[in-house]
């Protein structure tokens, strides 16, 4: 009885109520201004805009609106899904996805790690400054920058005849197969840098007393990386890993659509330049719309999956 008597006592205690006053409000009134800017800014250009999201349900014409267009239902999904064209853009858009996360994440980690060994802090911030300057740069200036290197007469045929590693010039923009690897290079060269300041933090927040500590035990400089950095670098690493899976079909645009020609085309255009090409260019927005949708909700599965399986290993995790 004295237990039932516990449990109801505890079910019926309730926690008191704050309440607000008018001269808390009067106090905040710049934050909560700023905060109903903010809120009144998503809703207006992040959630009215997804009412454009009909277009892919109906046979869309602009003359007629949203409201009068004609539906469909799931007749544009239903045509995407039997187009050999657009089922070769998932797959490259996958693909370049998956290796530039792959790439860009692993030489970012490295390279923060290889940063915060150098001792000098002058030598230490001109490496940080050079290698930041890449993300900075145009797709334009940078896919400008391949075409020369990459030519027949580029710097790295030059390179590879003088070594007699080739025999005749190379026409890398002419061969499918080093389309994926370039993009993949020119990710890495241009985000290393930037993306490896989120793990310098991390490293820079790591307790000084357990690289002391790890010294004293004997540990050598690629013991103290591997048993005190990494370790210490583990959730943002899991943090960031998750955010950037929702990313894997983002493969990009602009440096798939200034390098790719007709000869590297199966193997260049992704999502976003199959919407342009069909979507846009032919005037045909439901086709378009309905393969933005498709991407979307690809992109949430991806995240919600990959967190589900941080939470079920006890990792950290975005919620």
């Amino acid at each position: 009885m004295s237990n039932k008597f516990k449990n109801k006592s505890k079910a019926n205690i309730t926690e008191p109520k704050t309440k607000i006053s008018w001269k808390e409000i009067k106090q905040q009134k710049v934050l909560l201004i700023w905060s109903a800017v903010i809120v009144v800014y998503g809703v207006i250009f992040y959630y009215l805009p997804l009412a454009g999201w009909l277009m892919a349900f109906q046979n869309y014409k602009p003359k007629d609106g949203l409201l009068h267009s004609k539906f469909i239902g799931f007749a544009k999904f239903e045509q995407l899904f039997t187009d050999i064209t657009f089922i070769r853009t998932i797959r490259n858009t996958l693909a370049m996805g998956v290796i530039n996360l792959i790439a860009t994440f692993v030489t970012a980690i490295v390279f923060a790690i290889l940063l915060n060994e150098i001792t000098s802090k002058g030598g230490k911030k001109v490496v940080q400054t050079i290698s930041y300057l890449p993300h900075f740069l145009s797709w334009i200036i940078v896919t400008g920058i391949l075409h020369d290197a990459l030519s027949g007469s580029g710097i790295i045929n030059e390179v590879l005849l003088k070594l007699h590693i080739i025999d005749q010039s190379i026409n890398f923009f002419a061969h499918p197969g080093y389309f994926w690897p370039i993009v993949a290079f020119a990710n890495v060269w241009k985000e290393t840098g930037w993306n490896a300041i989120i793990y310098l933090a991390a490293i820079t927040s790591i307790d000084p007393s357990l690289y002391e500590a790890a010294a004293i035990d004997g540990a050598g400089r690629f013991a103290k990386i591997k048993y005190v950095t990494l370790p210490g670098i583990k959730p943002t690493i899991m943090i960031l890993l998750l955010m950037n899976v929702g990313n894997v079909l983002n493969a990009g645009f602009e440096i798939q659509y200034l390098l790719g020609n007709g000869l590297v085309q199966s193997v260049s255009q992704t999502i976003d330049i199959y919407v342009l090409k069909w979507g846009i260019s032919q005037s045909d927005y439901s086709i378009g719309t309905a393969a933005g949708i498709f991407k979307s909700v690809v992109s949430i599965v991806l995240i919600v999956i990959a967190n589900q399986i941080a939470k079920h290993n006890g990792e950290e995790r975005l919620f």
